[in-house]
């Protein structure tokens, strides 16, 4: 049995730890600011990838410590230097992974509060000594919402106010003129080992000529830098042959975050994009197939999200998506061609058919 945790009533310094990914440091923000808001008077630091820290890099109200994971074992050596001399309230370990796990032990704090011990992977609950009440069927927001709770905070409205450079919205800005609707198309999710979660070039071309034809709209293509993602970019120009806005590995995360706050609407599969858009608030269509919107779903979107998730966890894992353990995945790489193109276009049709 854990011990019961005792933190001050007004803890005065917070440290949070939420190292990756684009998608999961959105949602750490959105608690970050729930603190905020119980504690305004609270010094927060944050330890964060290198990466993620780019699109949080015009917040003035949090303190960053950066671990840059390509430097191996000097990363952990440079947030010990950080961090000399600090003694934190507590440190809420959002993220469960040998490599953070290890960090976490690297914090000043008699307080290490972790996931509940379903969650807590790579044997978080060994460097931690505090967890999250246990819960079923939570959405990954409200999961990490759990650490706020857990220590007191109040619920209080979302919000995320991530702010963005004079650099980021002037790139944005030529937008701002352009036919409307604008909508944001981000294809391809992160390259991981058996991820499968794009959906097909052909069908994402049939849904540029339908934003075109049927809703006059500008369409804008988003992404890496990745050979797989720019290489997708211009398969998809081509097939859809339409004028597109291809900006696919042309963008910092900042000036990404910038386009998506100015478009009216996003597509994209289960990726960080769908999350970013979430943060600044622009209305997503998630495109689900392979993972449980349920759980990773754009968070204020989810009535426009297109699931096929249930059909693809009966046609290849063979069982009810009940049966199975929460936030499974679907690593089959057909699954996302459950996913219709009336699927998508209807949708679409709800939504614009209202602006």
């Amino acid at each position: 049995m854990m011990p019961h945790l005792a933190v001050q009533s007004k803890p005065q310094d917070i440290c949070v730890v939420r190292l990756s990914a684009i998608g999961d440091t959105c949602h750490a923000l959105a608690v970050v600011r729930r603190l905020q808001d119980n504690w305004p008077d609270a010094r927060i630091t944050w330890i964060i990838g290198k990466t993620e820290a780019s699109l949080m890099s015009e917040i003035s109200d949090i303190e960053f410590i950066v671990f840059d994971k390509s430097k191996g074992r000097h990363a952990y050596d440079e947030v010990r230097v950080e961090l000399k001399g600090r003694n934190f309230d507590v440190a809420l370990c959002m993220h469960a992974s040998m490599r953070v796990n290890l960090l976490c032990r690297a914090i000043p704090t008699a307080v290490r509060l972790g996931f509940d011990r379903a969650r807590a992977r790579d044997f978080q609950w060994l460097f931690t000594n505090y967890r999250i009440p246990a819960a079923e069927n939570e959405h990954a927001l409200e999961a990490m919402m759990s650490f706020a709770t857990t220590i007191g905070a109040k619920s209080t409205p979302l919000r995320w106010d991530l702010p963005l450079s004079s650099q980021a919205t002037g790139y944005a800005a030529r937008f701002e003129d352009c036919r409307r609707p604008v909508v944001v198309i981000s294809p391809c999710s992160s390259q991981r080992s058996r991820n499968f979660r794009n959906w097909s070039v052909d069908n994402y071309a049939v849904i540029v000529r339908h934003l075109q034809q049927e809703h006059g709209c500008t369409v804008v293509l988003t992404g890496g830098r990745s050979n797989l993602e720019t290489e997708y970019g211009d398969k998809l120009c081509r097939a859809a042959d339409r004028e597109i806005i291809d900006l696919i590995g042309k963008s910092s995360l900042q000036e990404l975050a910038a386009v998506i706050k100015t478009a009216d609407l996003v597509i994209c599969p289960d990726s960080g994009p769908a999350h970013v858009a979430t943060a600044v608030g622009t209305p997503v269509i998630g495109l689900y197939a392979t993972s449980n919107p349920a759980r990773t779903g754009p968070y204020l979107s989810r009535d426009l999200t297109v699931s096929r998730y249930d059909e693809a966890v009966r046609q290849y894992l063979g069982k009810d998506s009940s049966a199975l353990r929460w936030g499974t995945r679907v690593r089959h790489p057909d699954a996302m061609d459950l996913i219709t193109i009336d699927d998508v276009r209807g949708k679409i049709d709800g939504f614009l058919g209202k602006k």
